[in-house]
């Protein structure tokens, strides 16, 4: 009886050993998802702040089933007018690592009566149908960095004034292939959105060939998704270099809804525009 419970014992402390073992190489449980059938334990993923500009088409090092609906609202001034824009987008990840996204631009343009400056005011429309697909190649937790590659596709739509005289219903279109890569110091995230940019006009029949540039840095407030910060849009077109600083926070409303307020301020002395400001909403349902 001695040497059953001996042994016993001895395996009850084998068995706690290795089951503690495994516990500590396996991810919190609040990442692990359970079925009556089967544990999936989800793949790496270092949390990054999203700029909320210029963002992402899913979180980097995205996990299968996660979403994300996007609604924002925004008023640019302008030297003659001043337009009202926003935009409605759903973005999900169909695999681990692999999102996509689908996007409605739209804008609403008035003049502000300044009557000295001869540019037209631009129809209002909806810009178009934009779609884009991200794959994240390298995720690395020891060094809080994450690699990804997109592809950003829009067709561009005509205005409303244009298709109520039977115009055509597409433009053009826009092709942004990108490069995106973020690292964390800390509280202190940061990240840098690159690629080249073609634009194809139906009735000109012209290609043109630009790049954008989109670098921020967040402070995140620790233990919870506000951060504050500032993103750094510059684009090469065809017009010259065209920069705008934009200052951004974003606050946590619940779990999962977020709410972001951007202003925009132009650096280039030939833009056009004077200030924007615009405001995110984001719920993950």
């Amino acid at each position: 009886m001695k040497t059953h419970l001996t042994l016993f014992t001895t395996i009850l402390l084998s068995v706690l050993s290795y089951a503690q073992i495994q516990n500590d190489s396996i991810v919190p449980i609040d990442s692990v998802t359970t079925t009556p059938t089967e544990t999936r334990i989800l793949p790496a993923k270092v949390s990054h702040a999203e700029p909320l500009y210029v963002d992402l088409m899913r979180d980097l090092g995205a996990r299968k089933g996660e979403a994300e609906i996007n609604v924002g609202f925004g008023v640019g001034s302008h030297r003659n007018y001043n337009e009202y824009y926003g935009f409605v987008e759903y973005e999900w990840a169909v695999a681990d690592r692999l999102g996509l996204e689908v996007e409605v631009p739209f804008s609403f343009n008035k003049s502000n009566g300044d009557t000295k400056v001869p540019t037209a005011v631009p129809n209002n429309k909806v810009e178009g149908l934009k779609l884009a697909t991200q794959y994240t190649f390298l995720v690395n937790e020891k060094r809080k960095m994450s690699l990804a590659v997109a592809y950003v596709h829009e067709f561009e739509f005509n205005t409303f004034k244009s298709l109520g005289h039977q115009g055509s219903v597409f433009t053009g279109m826009r092709m942004n292939p990108v490069f995106i890569g973020a690292k964390n110091f800390g509280n202190i995230n940061t990240m840098l959105y690159t690629g080249p940019v073609i634009e194809h006009n139906y009735k000109e029949r012209e290609v043109e060939v630009g790049a954008t540039i989109n670098a921020s840095m967040m402070y995140v407030i620790p233990n919870s998704k506000n951060f504050i910060g500032v993103e750094n849009n510059m684009d090469i077109d065809k017009d010259g270099f065209h920069y705008y600083v934009r200052p951004q926070v974003r606050l946590a409303l619940k779990h999962n809804l977020l709410i972001g307020l951007v202003t925009g301020i132009p650096l280039t002395k030939h833009e056009n525009s004077k200030l924007d400001v615009m405001t995110r909403i984001i719920w993950e349902p």
